[in-house]
């Protein structure tokens, strides 16, 4: 009987000690998943609601309501020109829409950059800075860089004419922004085209020296660098200089005049000159 008694004593001691450890592992566990929670909500950080496309659109596409969708997007690092709200993307009481200006793609935000005002098109006007105009340039092959400029793209605009009797090439104009190539202003354009003309953004006083320029001569255009300044020096090259000839400076020698000494004779009502040798 004792020996029972024993038995059932010692296994009801080993069944507690399991169930502590049990509890305690469980306990364990528990703060495990507390402490890493915590850690999610140091890490939190404060949100707004930013619309995004819903599906890739393209140039020229309209913007609908369906297009897109709004997602939590960290308040301190919401992109320039984001729409938080459906009132400022879908503006209009008509229902006119936005157009893309350029391609994005599913979950990318809507930037004001990216689309036009409400029933506008995605051509040239909707590229223009407050107070520019578009002009545009005819090029070929050899003056439009070959066909690899695109809109977005900034050029130097060289004139090649006669100036002075010579013929000169000089810098115009540097790091004009391109806005259209031909009749398309697709920024998202890769392939290289051989352009007829390039439209450029420039402020009336540009206009009128670019007009000028085109019409008394041809003009070059040279693409800058994407992380190029503009050049503000100047810049021209005559024909002498580009084959490194120097113009001899002319000498005007004063040619001697020979010294006559004459004498004054009266013949009657006449006065004679007689020439005679000088003495000094």
């Amino acid at each position: 009987m004792r020996l029972i008694f024993g038995l059932v004593l010692i296994l009801g001691v080993g069944l507690a000690g399991f169930a502590v450890m049990m509890a305690k592992d469980r306990f364990d566990q528990y703060q495990t998943v507390v402490a890493k929670q915590q850690q999610k909500l140091a890490k939190a950080v404060d949100v707004v609601e930013v619309f995004v496309m819903d599906k890739p659109i393209r140039y020229g596409e309209k913007i609908t309501k369906e297009d897109v969708r709004k997602v939590s997007w960290p308040k301190d690092a919401v992109p320039e020109g984001a729409y938080l709200t459906e009132t400022d993307l879908f503006p209009d009481e008509k229902g006119r829409l936005r157009t893309a200006t350029r391609a994005m793609e599913a979950n990318e935000p809507v930037l004001a950059v990216k689309v036009t005002e409400p029933g506008e098109d995605a051509g040239v006007s909707s590229r223009l800075s407050k107070g520019m105009r578009a002009f545009a340039i005819s090029v070929n092959v050899t003056s439009g860089v070959s066909g690899f400029l695109r809109p977005g793209d900034r050029i130097d605009v060289y004139w090649s004419g006669t100036a002075k009797g010579q013929e000169v090439t000089k810098l115009i104009q540097s790091s004009m922004q391109i806005i259209g190539i031909d009749q398309n202003a697709d920024m998202d354009r890769t392939a290289p085209t051989i352009a007829r003309t390039v439209t450029v953004e420039a402020d009336p006083k540009q206009v009128a020296g670019l007009a000028q320029a085109q019409r008394t001569g041809s003009l070059s255009l040279s693409l800058v660098g994407a992380a190029d300044e503009a050049y503000t020096g100047s810049i021209e090259i005559d024909q002498n200089e580009l084959l490194g000839i120097i113009e001899e400076e002319k000498v005007v020698e004063r040619a001697e005049v020979e010294e006559v000494c004459t004498i004054r004779t009266r013949r009657g009502s006449e006065v004679v000159e007689i020439p005679i040798p000088c003495t000094n």
